[in-house]
């Protein structure tokens, strides 16, 4: 590799890991935000699980960050170097763009072969341990479900709000008993009351303690609040019935990856599965299963396609980051940022045809960077008569 072509590469290369590295950070907070927030605020896991996760979320968050970045540092470096004039030195010395462009060819291959890895391997296998480590973790602490200051909703046939709580010690209960129709047909409200987990028996019992203060709805029409059967107050407080933990969080089950989060072998196995099905006996199965075979040749697809997109959108960056030519680091990132989510949302977009096979959605995921590759021919064109 030639002096320039190893200055080249090396700064696009730095400055593309600088923005995958900011990309990949504000998605991983997104993610981190939305999925595990609520459950370390609310004390069901520990910040230690938490940090624990984290890990296991960064490939899939690189999958989108690392096109993002890539097209990012080749604008920027280039925007750079044209505006210092290095761009037209080289030019002037005869040196044509092709010869220029060659050390960001070699990045954006590196970086499709390790989009390939990414969601073919690694995301798939890391995605599948988050949410079976995640579901575990908040089974460890069946406590954690009483959160204090908040409408509980998960136990079947009742919901609870505590005011406070200190391990199982629970102060201003208040219970709400549901009809088969969601609807309120008893309230009770407790000062005190207590949590405790069965470990053999796998059953959460929730238990009020002391005066209590009682109202039940007449059944006939629960909703109308003076329509009471009684309302007074009970001591010995009401007893709930004790709720295994598998009717309130579900059956303990194996997380069942969707068809973009499994590997290339579990997709490869299950594209043989359904071609070696038995042919469905009516129009209705043969339509599902149809629909199913697509969604895996979608994702085989959506997969390759993702990772061509990485070379495509280095190579967009060299003609547009020359054309731009501007010294502010926040014109670049804008155009990077636009021309990215055009892409992204025509994505998007293709995913609606999914249940249309015969509209073939696993060929129409390569519109995308077909069509960026047609608009980068044209940049090219442009700037080499420049």
């Amino acid at each position: 590799m030639h002096t320039l072509h190893r200055h080249i590469f090396l700064s696009v290369l730095l400055t593309c890991a600088a923005a995958t590295s900011l990309f990949a950070f504000v998605l991983l907070s997104a993610n981190a935000f939305k999925d595990l927030l609520g459950y370390a605020l609310s004390g069901q896991l520990p910040i230690g699980v938490v940090l624990g996760l984290l890990p296991l979320l960064l490939p899939y968050v690189l999958v989108y960050a690392l096109p993002l970045g890539v097209l990012t540092g080749v604008l920027l470096v280039l925007g750079r170097m044209s505006a210092q004039l290095e761009i037209t030195a080289m030019r002037a010395a005869g040196l044509g763009l092709g010869y220029i462009a060659r050390p960001v060819l070699l990045l954006g291959v590196l970086g499709a072969a390790l989009a390939l890895y990414l969601n073919f391997h690694l995301m798939p296998v890391a995605r599948t341990a988050y949410r079976t480590t995640l579901a575990d973790a908040v089974r460890q602490n069946p406590l954690g479900l009483i959160v204090p200051k908040t409408f509980v909703n998960k136990f079947p046939g009742y919901i609870f709000y505590v005011g406070e709580k200190n391990g199982g010690a629970l102060q201003d209960v208040w219970v709400q008993r549901l009809d088969k129709s969601k609807r309120t047909s008893e309230l009770v409200h407790a000062l005190r009351g207590q949590v405790d987990y069965d470990e053999r028996a796998n059953t959460l019992q929730l238990t009020l303690l002391g005066l209590t203060i009682l109202d039940r709805r007449n059944p006939a029409n629960p909703e109308i609040f003076s329509n009471t059967d009684f309302q007074g107050k009970s001591d010995p407080p009401p007893a709930l019935p004790p709720w295994q933990l598998d009717e309130v969080l579900g059956p303990r089950t194996i997380f069942q990856p969707r068809p973009n989060q499994l590997t290339l072998e579990q997709l490869l196995a299950e594209r043989h599965r359904l071609a070696s099905a038995p042919p469905a006996a009516d129009a209705a199965t043969t339509r599902t299963h149809e629909q199913e075979r697509m969604k895996v040749e979608v994702a085989l697809q959506e997969k390759a396609a993702g990772a061509f997109t990485v070379l495509t959108f280095a190579l967009f960056g060299v003609p547009l980051g020359i054309r731009v030519s501007r010294r502010e680091t926040s014109a670049n990132l804008a155009v990077a940022i636009a021309v990215a989510l055009g892409f992204y949302l025509l994505t998007e977009c293709l995913h609606w045809l999914d249940q249309y096979p015969a509209r073939r959605p696993d060929l129409l995921q390569w519109a995308p960077p077909a069509l960026l590759l047609l608009l980068c021919a044209w940049l090219y064109r442009r700037a080499a008569r420049v």
